[in-house]
């Protein structure tokens, strides 16, 4: 995966294809789709909900620079797997998933890993799209849904210097973003076209 999938496609951040390789894709998904854990696609989670394909993942952290010891927030939990990437690329990791079987199931698929960083991770159930103000500020913001818009809420919660990184729907596509503070404003960088469920709650497309 890390050779044909990730480094192929322009993924070149060591640090983020060491912690692609450490983590168990197989462990965060449906047995059913145990199969299929490293093909180059998004997978199906409960609640209408999907795990990224690895690339995805890979461009996230890599667009949040991260160099460990960072406060990371993530929106969209899912099966964990991309949370279990982010602990071991960061400092500590809060993650907020609006499902609650969707963050009951992460919490154990984390618990049965024994992996660096594990330790250092809260899970929360919530509207992601509001952050978590009382952990602010952060360093790094990963988001796993298309938004319209960024959400105010969570670029008034990074760090100078912080990135965000989210799916903005934007002309019939989703295109993969990386928002960051400078000193003269928000900078913005666009990844990549990519696909991903819609960011529901009060800072993305509303409660459904």
């Amino acid at each position: 995966m890390v050779e044909r999938q990730l480094r192929r496609r322009g993924i070149v951040d060591e640090r983020v294809l060491s912690a692609m390789a450490t983590v168990p894709r197989e462990h965060f998904v449906d047995p059913a789709f145990a199969g299929r854990a490293y093909a180059d696609s998004a997978l199906p989670l409960t609640a209408g909900q999907t795990i990224s394909q690895p690339w995805v993942v890979a461009a996230i952290c890599s667009g949040l620079r991260l160099r460990g010891g960072e406060r990371v927030l993530e929106v969209g939990t899912g099966s964990g797997y991309s949370t279990a990437i982010l602990a071991l690329l960061g400092g500590e990791v809060i993650s907020i998933e609006r499902h609650a079987e969707l963050a009951d199931g992460a919490r154990v698929a984390l618990a049965g890993l024994e992996l660096p960083g594990a330790g250092r991770v809260e899970i929360r159930v919530g509207d992601g799209s509001l952050g978590a103000p009382d952990r602010a500020p952060f360093e790094a913001i990963a988001v796993h849904a298309t938004a319209p818009a960024p959400p105010p809420a969570l670029i008034d919660q990074l760090a100078p210097g912080g990135r965000l990184v989210l799916p903005v729907a934007e002309g019939g596509a989703d295109m993969l973003t990386v928002l960051t503070a400078g000193e003269s404003g928000i900078e913005r960088r666009v990844i990549a076209p990519c696909r991903f469920v819609p960011l529901v709650g009060e800072g993305g497309f509303g409660e459904r």
